[in-house]
């Protein structure tokens, strides 16, 4: 019920009137029945603003940490992601990839639609980073299309590190479904899983018009961070 109330009344109207979001393609996104959509991921507004705009309910795989903040705030921020339809995943130790493929199918046995950003965090500097293969696990698992999303703008309404975002417009395209069919039954074969990711990634680069980059988002993070880290030392 809250989710309803947060998206119609409450924050829904609110993010639709500030950042006007123009929406191209949503005929895409299928009425009913299970399926994946899969974006980009830019800012921490693009958890309220793909589900502002949709008809239907969707639901993502956030990170625990979100759930887990100490105190009342820690408590409320909990309560907030799950009103808005997220599910804790624990994205550390050598389980947290069958934890977040065991919720993704859950969700979509439910015939649900859930969303997913296969490059696993934000990007940090608005490129568009290699994909991981869980997105192509649950849509082969589940037998379900995946529906390519491109967030436009969001990156310079809330970078990393910005807390209050600045109002201008963005832009939300989807693309037409990717069916996988195809690889019924090959969800095991690493090749084909990531060769489907692969596919998926390169629709949401077509959308998005952003930099490709053939790498993992977390792993040039860590070593721009550790660069940083090595020259303020030096100033020392």
């Amino acid at each position: 019920m809250f989710y309803h109330l947060l998206k119609h009344v409450l924050l829904g109207p609110l993010l639709r009137l500030l950042f006007r979001p123009r929406i191209e393609g949503l005929e895409n996104i299928p009425p009913q029945g299970a399926a994946i959509i899969a974006g980009n991921h830019l800012s921490f507004s693009d958890h309220f603003l793909m589900p502002a705009i949709l008809k239907r309910r969707i639901t993502f795989l956030a990170k625990a940490e979100y759930f887990t903040g100490p105190g009342l705030k820690g408590r409320l921020t909990a309560a907030f992601f799950r009103s808005a339809g997220q599910i804790p995943v624990d994205r550390s130790g050598k389980d947290a990839g069958q934890a977040a493929l065991r919720e993704g199918l859950g969700v979509l046995a439910k015939g649900e639609l859930l969303g997913i950003y296969p490059e696993g965090t934000r990007s940090h500097d608005g490129r568009l980073y290699k994909g991981k293969v869980g997105v192509a696990a649950m849509a082969l698992g589940a037998g379900v299309p995946v529906v390519p999303c491109a967030m436009v703008g969001t990156f310079e309404i809330q970078p990393p590190g910005q807390k209050i975002p600045n109002i201008r417009r963005v832009t939300i395209r989807f693309g037409r479904p990717l069916d996988f069919s195809r690889y019924e039954g090959l969800e095991g074969e690493r090749a084909i899983l990531r060769a489907v990711t692969d596919e998926i990634m390169y629709a949401v680069l077509e959308l998005s018009g952003q930099e490709y980059v053939d790498r993992y988002a977390a792993e040039v993070k860590a070593e721009e961070e550790q660069a940083r880290k090595k020259a303020r030392r030096r100033t020392r």
